[in-house]
């Protein structure tokens, strides 16, 4: 059983509050913070509905797009010579090119936000 609901793309946690006796729930996988509750299971929806409503009506607003969780699919034109020499590393490294492909990206992209934040903090 999954303790996430969905909505026009957005996932939400649910967590029950045995204290307040309400649920709350938090839109997922975003930077921007979205939190809201409900004492039933409908109510929670409704408030989930609206919260994102919401955020999607002010982005609007503000003119700036709202945040987007990813997909998890990405598609890339490369150069012939790099697809190949990609996937030479990832047969040296024992795994397919997607896992490959995964890891390099998740490094680079650390190794960027760590940067940013260093310069970001002098």
């Amino acid at each position: 059983m999954s303790n996430n609901m969905h909505y026009k793309g957005y996932t939400a946690s649910m967590n029950f509050d045995t204290e307040d006796q309400v649920i709350i729930g938090r839109v997922l996988d975003i930077d921007d913070i979205i939190a809201f509750h409900g004492e039933s299971v409908a109510e929670f929806q409704t408030h989930f509905h609206a919260a994102v409503d919401a955020y999607l009506a002010a982005s609007i607003t503000l003119g700036s797009a709202p945040d987007k969780p990813a997909s998890g699919k990405v598609m890339l034109r490369i150069a012939p010579e790099i697809h190949a020499a990609a996937l030479k590393a990832a047969a040296r490294s024992g795994t397919s090119l997607n896992k490959w492909a995964e890891a390099t990206l998740g490094k680079a992209a650390l190794k960027s936000v760590s940067r940013a934040n260093a310069q970001g903090s002098v």
